[in-house]
């Protein structure tokens, strides 16, 4: 089942992805996630939908990264994207360990979808910037 409902994760960005995903013909969904792969906002799929699509796009993310790394490009990522049969998968960045992940159909025009995805973030990116997770403070030790 889709839902178009608010799902509550942050900040209630769901209609920004609701506006690109009705504004580029073919878009099918939309997920804002933390680099890590947490779920931010959606739009277009349930709930374990939209995580297994966080954790699709924050892998494919990293190893963007890695590359950029190893190639000598430093590392950041602008945009990843993967063409399947009748399938687009875009995953481009978002704001400090943020990333946008686009599902569109075959017949979508990736110029426009990628367009309106930079749009998108460059219109809201103060706001979606997700801070650096710590490590848990060590527990003392018992004696």
């Amino acid at each position: 089942m889709v839902s178009d409902v608010p799902t509550g994760h942050v900040n209630d960005l769901d209609w920004l992805l609701s506006g690109l995903v009705q504004r580029v013909p073919h878009t099918r969904s939309a997920v804002l996630l933390s680099s890590d792969g947490l779920v931010k906002s959606v739009h277009g799929l349930d709930p374990d939908g939209a995580d297994h699509m966080a954790a699709l796009a924050s892998g494919l993310y990293s190893l963007g990264r890695s590359a950029g790394i190893k190639f000598g490009d430093g590392g950041e990522v602008r945009q990843v994207v993967v063409e399947l049969a009748t399938t687009l998968l875009f995953v481009s960045t978002a704001g400090s360990g943020t990333c946008l992940a686009v599902v569109a159909g075959r017949d979508a025009d990736a110029a426009v979808l990628g367009y309106e995805m930079a749009m998108l973030v460059k219109s809201v990116r103060p706001y979606l910037v997700t801070p650096s997770r710590h490590a848990a403070e060590p527990t003392a030790m018992r004696p």
